[in-house]
């Protein structure tokens, strides 16, 4: 809906395509549809939810086996983003390099866009 042509809307990285991959095998599901909603500290948070159906207005995005649908307000945000998977000694998940964002809370968990980009 906002892309590029020729251009996929988020890049997975080998690691996350292979955790999307497993939790997609394992949940039995056709794939991991990404949001955005408003919330935390910073105001915005990132959504993820498994889903059995692609919806007719989601960005689909089909890299190593892993599916990721975006859901429709949030594809201007999520545009050009590098979505990873981490593990560290304490934690692992998910972890969103999106060139959109301007601000992000200290805990990591909510982001702020340019106010151009801004939800009313």
């Amino acid at each position: 809906m906002f892309g590029i042509p020729g251009k996929q809307a988020v890049t997975i990285t080998p690691k996350a395509a292979a955790q999307i991959t497993k939790l997609m095998g394992s949940a039995g599901h056709a794939g991991l549809r990404i949001g955005i909603k408003k919330g935390g500290c910073a105001g915005m948070e990132y959504t993820m939810e498994y889903v059995d159906a692609a919806d007719p207005n989601d960005e689909v995005v089909n890299q190593d086996g892993a599916c990721v649908m975006i859901a429709p307000m949030a594809q201007m945000f999520l545009f050009g983003t590098e979505i990873d998977y981490e593990t560290t000694l304490l934690e692992s998940g998910f972890k969103f390099n999106n060139p959109n964002v301007t601000e992000a809370c200290g805990c990591g968990e909510s982001i702020k866009f340019d106010e151009a980009l801004a939800v009313k």
